[in-house]
């Protein structure tokens, strides 16, 4: 007996193996795949093409619609385009042969068959729409792992003690997809941080396809190239876009997290804020430049200075600050305002309490602290060793007037 059910269990071990990897292999997208799940769907419909048989009122025309659905969900144009072609004349064929039978040929099997058949017109028409060429479910999943992707880049690695990074974002009229966007890296020796915060140029998800393509180039031009160049290499990117909106604002940092010296230089970007510890105020930061995307070799204007424990910067894109005919100076001195606040329960969640006060808008809006601070921890014998360099902050040159 056992060697009889051997081979049958390994049949049906095998059968649900291949159950179990349908999923994945519809996920690939791949002709295989759309050949495998058309005959899936295609023997339902001879299931219920059976069962019109037996009886009709069970499995009348209408039911046919949800194969058609499914495949409008589950298959490419092509692949769908057959399903169609199958499932329309098995529907007719079994209202058909149930009123041969005797059954009566109603208004209401007349009109089942009108509705599939625009039905099944309206399926195709919307399938062909599809400009990825995939179904529906798997445009969105292959959107949604890119803008997990894009989430990745900004996921900023582990940091030495007494530093650490915040951030948070919103995406306008929260539909998920937004065209602000942050890359980081963090060198091998943990010595050197580089952050970018980057505002696409449009909102929602006309600037969220903008942002992964321009945020895939920018994370092979960090840690590659020194600052000044890597602006210069973003703006020529943008430039050679064939959209005349491909343009972004952009700010970047490079902090030596040994000593907290640290340089910004800004595209367009609204100025960062410094905050002084002993002031107990966030100051403008000086960096400046033109916006990417605008003209060959753009000017820009570093300014440097040093983060001491209890320092911090923060960063945030032209949504937070801007109110549609204000003045861009008074959304900023509301920030400083607001962010001083923010402050003072301490910097844990900071970020958030900051994009929280924001008034609801219609723009994509982001916010990055980058934060200095004297690991507690540590017995106070052990922080002499820690030394603080003087605070200093100069810019290349003063805000112009």
């Amino acid at each position: 007996m056992h060697r009889d059910r051997s081979p049958l269990l390994g049949r049906a071990r095998a059968v649900a193996r291949a159950v179990d990897g349908l999923p994945e292999q519809w996920r690939s997208g791949t002709s295989r795949s759309q050949t495998t799940v058309l005959l899936v769907l295609l023997v339902g419909v001879a299931l219920c093409f059976v069962v019109s048989l037996w009886t009709y009122a069970v499995m009348p025309v209408s039911t046919y619609f949800v194969w058609l659905v499914l495949g409008m969900l589950l298959l490419r144009f092509r692949a769908l385009a057959v399903l169609t072609a199958v499932t329309v004349p098995v529907a007719f064929l079994a209202a058909l042969v149930d009123w041969w039978a005797g059954g009566s040929f109603g208004s209401a099997r007349a009109s089942g068959m009108v509705a599939l058949v625009l039905g099944a017109a309206l399926v195709l028409w919307q399938s062909s729409r599809q400009r990825s060429g995939l179904p529906a479910p798997l445009s969105e999943a292959m959107l949604a792992d890119l803008r997990d992707r894009l989430a990745a880049q900004g996921e900023v690695p582990p940091l030495p003690d007494g530093w650490r990074v915040q951030t948070a974002t919103k995406a306008a009229h929260s539909v998920g997809y937004a065209g602000d966007f942050m890359v980081a890296r963090l060198d091998e020796d943990a010595h050197r941080l580089e952050l970018i915060l980057v505002d696409v140029v449009g909102k929602g998800v006309a600037a969220g396809t903008a942002a992964l393509q321009f945020a895939g180039a920018l994370g092979g031009l960090l840690g590659a190239l020194p600052p000044q160049a890597l602006l210069e290499a973003a703006n020529d990117f943008l430039l050679r876009q064939e959209s005349d909106e491909a343009m972004a604002t952009a700010v970047h940092v490079v902090v030596d997290l040994r000593t907290g010296d640290y340089q910004v230089h800004s595209a367009g970007h609204p100025p960062a804020l410094a905050w002084d510890a002993e002031r107990r105020s966030w100051e403008v930061d000086n960096a400046r430049g033109l916006a990417l995307g605008v003209m060959h070799r753009a000017p820009f204007e570093a300014s440097r200075g040093c983060l001491a424990p209890g320092d911090a910067l923060l960063f945030y894109t032209d949504g937070v600050v801007e109110e549609p005919g204000g003045d861009i100076e008074d959304g900023v001195a509301w920030l400083q305002e607001t962010a001083r606040r923010a402050v003072a329960p301490g910097f844990d969640g900071v970020a958030r309490r900051v994009l929280a006060s924001v008034p609801r808008g219609d723009d994509d809006r982001a916010v990055l602290v980058l934060e200095r601070f004297l690991p507690v921890d540590l017995p106070p014998e052990l922080r002499v060793g820690l030394a603080v360099p003087p605070r200093r902050r100069t810019a290349a040159q003063p805000r112009p007037s």
